[in-house]
């Protein structure tokens, strides 16, 4: 009867030992200057020979590691070297905006953020608060809509072709009525950010509150992301005024000059 109570242990095979071992495996193949055979990995996890082959053979299939087919030994895989590039622009362009941020936001007194194409949505990178007494709750790691956000129609105006065609073949949220959600009319503002270089979303989520944002592109010319301010509809108008564009633009060209970019 008191065994029936006692929680049951978990087993050497359960999921989280898993996960732990594939990346032990990971991080043991990626030091490793050669290939190493199964036996020998095992033996320096700590593992059974047929445990280090199950795991090892998950992994190949994955593309995360490579049987060499002369000494059947493992290396790691080309597929973390594409992972690992994915973060590190993720990073870089995070790393190339924050210097800026400070200065914009001192000239401007109003919020700044940064935000990038995370996982195929438009993701807030960073934010630092402004000067007026409200606050903004959008924090980093928030995802906000392509369609009602400037940071959104930026990436829309500048990102991968393809981009506006998946989001116009979804439906959009009208988070107000001054959302845009006709897709005509997206493609006309998107073309119009294209023109002038920046991008606006007044009352697009919240009345009353609007962002300017601009672009940041990397050394080949490709848009990386894109840093905005924002503030009260009263700081930014629907036409911002043009010193406030000069500061987001300024901006954005050193964002974008920190990655190699060379444009105008």
């Amino acid at each position: 009867m008191l065994d029936s109570l006692v929680t049951p242990r978990t087993p050497p095979s359960s999921d989280l030992e898993s996960v732990d071992l594939i990346l032990r495996l990971m991080e043991l193949l990626a030091r490793s200057r050669e290939s190493r055979g199964v036996s020998d990995i095992a033996r320096e996890l700590g593992i059974s020979k047929p445990r280090a082959y199950r795991h090892l053979r998950a992994l190949v299939q994955r593309g995360y590691a490579l049987q060499d087919q002369r000494t059947e030994g493992y290396e790691i895989g080309i597929r973390v070297l594409a992972l690992g590039e994915a973060v590190r622009e993720r990073f870089d362009v995070a790393r190339a905006i924050r210097p800026v941020m400070s200065p914009l936001r001192e000239k401007s007194g109003l919020a700044v953020t940064t935000a990038a194409l995370v996982q195929g949505a438009v993701t807030v990178l960073d934010l630092l608060e402004g000067q007026t007494l409200i606050e903004f709750g959008i924090r980093p790691g928030a995802r906000l809509d392509f369609h009602a956000s400037a940071h959104g129609l930026v990436a829309l105006a500048f990102g991968p072709p393809a981009l506006i065609t998946e989001v116009l073949s979804q439906p959009l949220k009208s988070w107000t009525r001054r959302t845009l959600t006709d897709p005509d009319a997206i493609l006309a503002e998107v073309e119009q950010v294209r023109r002038q270089g920046w991008a606006t979303a007044i009352d697009a989520v919240l009345i009353g509150v609007n962002a300017l944002a601009a672009p940041v592109f990397d050394y080949r010319g490709d848009w990386r992301g894109a840093i905005a301010l924002v503030g009260a509809s009263q700081f930014i108008p629907q036409t911002p005024p043009e010193p406030l564009i000069r500061l987001v633009v300024e901006a954005a060209t050193e964002a974008s000059r920190r990655l190699g970019w060379q444009g105008a």
